[in-house]
């Protein structure tokens, strides 16, 4: 089974681009909307109805796959952003070549993304996360803006850094561990933990993943890439590709392979803590929508790295779920973005103010999404942010805690005042008329629902989801 999450999309992309004409345009996307659905559903079922815990590792031509409930969550997870994020395309991308290219780069993403997350050694894992990477780097300049070729450069350059800082730690670990493999590498902290290369390799892995991550102080690349991407693009990277490629490596690595001694957990903390407030505190700046987004996001993601530090069991259960939940709204809010930006032009919040009324799904769904992000209840943001602080809590991190429960109150400032200037606001100019976006509304409405219904339904999903993770994440 974890085979055909690579194959399917593989023999897709193949299939697409035989020499016949047909298998272009609504064709392409329907398929792919399709696949998308079909990973989300089967992930989910299996999570519901898969009772029996399960670890399997099958070979696939050179490397092995492995499948657990962490797996799911997170396929389930890339399966609903894509979905999101194709239905954006169809709405905003009107060139139908530039809108098929857009669909093989999005199943190339979607295939290094699905690998990441099943590869159980760090060479097949590096590899991925570079696949997923380069398709990134097109598809943020696939609409060829100097502004997103920009991005496009800040982001190549760092995460280069980030290659070579992850492709010296796997030298180090085929000296010290002879292999590649999660277990050969775990082994080799429990049989040589006095040994300095092994703690160098595992630092120079963990350094390379926060600058995929984008956490603070190695966050220079994100605000750009994110605003200057076209509206479906920043709704994938910010939905789930730099999450996959940074934090959940970062997450399962760190819990599961490497053997983190105090010091290097300190340093998650500190950089979770320090990516929450000055992230938040540079959002409070912002004019433009998708920039203000893209802080926000560096801010939230330090939540996980926050929980990740902790290294608790509930901490850690907790980052998975905060894990899904920014995904989820981060994605509802760019694609809210993205709506914006077809409709006016500009995601410059002072001009979208002078437009006055917006259209009243992407006003309702963007208030859902900015409250459950800024952890309000009874959204599925706030039970997230609630077992991390009272993890931290309970592991004596009071500090760190009450850092977690004061940024609320700056990300509720300049969620309000985006909410204000945006969505709050009279008309001051004639409104610019536009054919309907009947596909991004779809994609609101799911994104939107999916983050009240997790909130409102917390006991079932915890119990269900989240809890179980305890006995993976040790």
């Amino acid at each position: 089974m974890p085979s055909l999450f690579i194959l399917v999309p593989l023999l897709l992309i193949v299939i697409l681009n035989l020499p016949m004409k047909r298998l272009r345009g609504n064709i392409a996307l329907f398929t792919a909307l399709v696949l998308c659905i079909v990973q989300s559903l089967l992930s989910l079922i299996y999570l519901l109805f898969k009772s029996v815990h399960f670890d399997p590792v099958v070979p696939f031509f050179t490397f092995a796959l492995s499948i657990d409930r962490l797996t799911l969550i997170l396929l389930c997870t890339i399966g609903i952003v894509s979905f999101a994020s194709l239905l954006v395309a169809h709405s905003t991308i009107v060139n139908p070549r530039q809108k098929f290219i857009f669909i093989n780069l999005l199943l190339i993403a979607l295939i290094g993304m699905n690998t990441i997350v099943l590869v159980t050694d760090l060479f097949s894992l590096y590899v991925f996360i570079e696949i997923t990477a380069v398709a990134s780097f097109v598809l943020i300049a696939i609409d060829k803006d100097l502004h997103a070729i920009e991005g496009t450069f800040k982001y190549l350059m760092l995460s280069s850094v980030a290659t070579v800082f992850m492709l010296s730690s796997i030298a180090f670990f085929i000296l010290v561990a002879g292999g590649t493999s999660f277990s050969d590498v775990h082994n080799s902290f429990s049989g040589t933990s006095d040994n300095p290369f092994t703690k160098i390799a595992a630092g120079l892995f963990l350094c390379g993943l926060l600058i995929k991550s984008g956490l603070v102080p190695f966050h220079g690349w994100l605000p750009d890439a994110y605003s200057a991407a076209p509206g479906p693009v920043s709704v994938l990277l910010a939905g789930i590709v730099t999450k996959i490629t940074g934090i959940y490596t970062l997450l399962r690595l760190s819990t599961s392979v490497f053997v983190l001694n105090e010091s290097m957990q300190n340093m998650l903390m500190f950089i979770g803590a320090l990516s929450i407030v000055l992230a938040a505190l540079a959002a409070v700046t912002q004019s433009d929508f998708k920039r203000m987004l893209a802080y926000s996001s560096i801010s939230q993601v330090g939540y996980i790295a926050l929980a990740l530090g902790c290294a608790t069991p509930l901490a850690l259960a907790g980052a998975v779920f905060h894990f899904f939940n920014h995904a989820i709204a981060k994605s509802l809010l760019f694609v809210n973005a993205a709506s914006l930006e077809k409709r006016f032009a500009t995601t410059d919040m002072n001009k979208l103010r002078s437009f006055g009324a917006k259209p009243l799904v992407t006003s309702v769904t963007s208030l859902i999404g900015f409250l459950s992000a800024a952890g309000m209840p009874p959204l599925a943001g706030f039970w997230s942010k609630l077992i991390i602080v009272i993890a931290l809590f309970s592991a004596g991190k009071t500090i760190y805690a009450s850092v977690a429960l004061l940024a609320t109150i700056l990300t509720l400032t300049y969620f309000l005042s985006l909410q204000t200037k945006v969505f709050f606001c009279k008309a001051q100019t004639v409104q610019p008329t536009v054919s309907s976006l009947p596909a991004i509304a779809v994609a609101e409405i799911i994104l939107a629902a999916i983050a009240v219904l997790i909130g409102v339904c917390f006991p079932f999903v915890a119990y269900i989801w989240f809890l179980p993770l305890k006995e993976i994440l040790h």
